[in-house]
């Protein structure tokens, strides 16, 4: 879809509310992660019963995902985004207030129902303002929520500090979500209504697979291998560094902060790389970067060479994910919504069973040898790039 009607200043201000959407989204998640020890210790929850809490995020996010295709196709993407954003302000207090653990689940189930459900309908609405301007931004929309990550990590550690209750902090930060939603709602992008939309939605309404076709399951694939990638990087770069090499605790936790500062980086160089090199090639030297700078840290075997490797990790992954949700939101402007909730939920399965996958392995083998799996992942991905090219160039 090409928008030529639509003024610049209405697409500038369409991206700057896309963007705002990514930050309050990031946001809210690096808000509540800061504050997980202080819940934690309310509830009197052991590390085995706060992870039994936590799958609440996992399963309200994929259960929010799969009716969001068909309500964004049958309403378009700023009617669902909106309510959503100011949603994920009410939803961020109320974990706070939970009594126990079974209310700490419900809670959190909310909260990822309304993450998950806003996050495919801010990247449809990506899509839509990317295809309008006709460049490519996705890339730059995920270094926003990555910043937004960092932002509501860093507010509520500060809150944290200063000894504000976990209540007060998301009380603070939900104001502030709430203000960059209404700032958003009122410059966001609505292109004109596709003369179909939502007619052509499979009989579960979005959640089956009778629109999968087999281009759309690569792409959901290449999403399966970069985020059980980043996943294994959460949970395990500074356990390798500590356990395996034998670095402080202190050097241990530069991995990840590497692996993040690279990945934030590569999405801010994103776009401007898509339009030089375009999204196949861009994908390949990101999937080829990936598996040789953390393959060789791996072989190398060296506290120094494991940080500088998971930042190229990092690097390299970067351009991942957000190239491949443009192509799936491309492929049928009539059903982006559809394709893009599909393709997001398989990643985020990628995501959450990444560090399982890793750990499972590492009983076996060792971690060490466990980490060649991302590495393995990313190489597939450079392999099977040509994935995003669109179908009518696939033929």
């Amino acid at each position: 879809m090409h928008v030529t009607t639509a003024d610049r200043g209405a697409l500038l201000r369409g991206r700057v509310a896309v963007c705002l959407l990514f930050l309050l989204a990031g946001m809210a998640i690096g808000t509540w992660t800061a504050r997980i020890p202080s819940i934690k210790q309310e509830l009197g929850l052991s590390d085995g019963q706060l992870s039994l809490g936590l799958l609440g995020i996992a399963a309200g996010a994929i259960a929010g995902m799969q009716v969001v295709g068909r309500l964004v196709d049958r309403y378009g993407s700023v009617r669902v985004m909106l309510p959503m954003a100011f949603a994920q302000s009410v939803v961020l207090i109320l974990p706070a207030y939970m009594p126990n653990l079974a209310a700490l689940a419900l809670a959190l189930f909310a909260f990822g129902a309304v993450h998950g459900t806003l996050d495919v309908a801010m990247n449809a609405n990506a899509v839509e303002v990317e295809q309008a301007m006709d460049r490519p931004l996705m890339s730059s929309f995920h270094a926003v929520f990555s910043i937004g990550g960092f932002i509501g990590a860093a507010v509520g550690g500060l809150l944290a500090h200063a000894a504000f209750t976990p209540a007060a902090t998301f009380a603070v930060l939900a104001a502030a979500i709430a203000v960059l939603a209404l700032w958003a709602s009122r410059w966001a992008f609505a292109p004109p209504a596709a003369p179909a939309r939502g007619a052509d939605t499979d009989a579960t309404g979005g959640a089956g697979t009778a629109g999968w076709d087999r281009g759309l399951l690569l792409l959901g694939l290449l999403g399966i291998c970069c985020m059980i990638g980043e996943g294994a990087a959460a949970d395990w770069s500074s356990v390798y560094l500590r356990d395996a090499l034998g670095s402080s605790a202190g050097f241990a936790a530069a991995a990840y902060a590497a692996f993040s500062i690279m990945m934030t980086a590569g999405r801010l160089v994103g776009d401007r790389l898509t339009a030089r090199l375009g999204p196949v090639t861009l994908v390949r030297g990101c999937g080829l970067l990936a598996a040789s700078g953390l393959g060789a840290a791996l072989l190398a075997d060296h506290p120094v060479a494991a940080v500088i490797g998971f930042g190229c990790f990092g690097a390299g992954l970067s351009c991942i994910v957000p190239q491949v949700f443009s192509a799936a939101g491309r492929r049928d402007p009539a059903r982006a919504g559809q394709a893009l909730a599909r393709v997001a939920s398989l990643s985020y399965v990628g995501f959450l069973s990444g560090p399982v996958l890793i750990g499972s392995v590492a009983e076996l083998v060792g971690l060490p040898r466990a980490l060649v799996i991302p590495v393995v992942l990313a190489a597939f991905v450079a392999l099977a790039a040509t994935a995003l090219r669109p179908p009518s160039l696939t033929k």
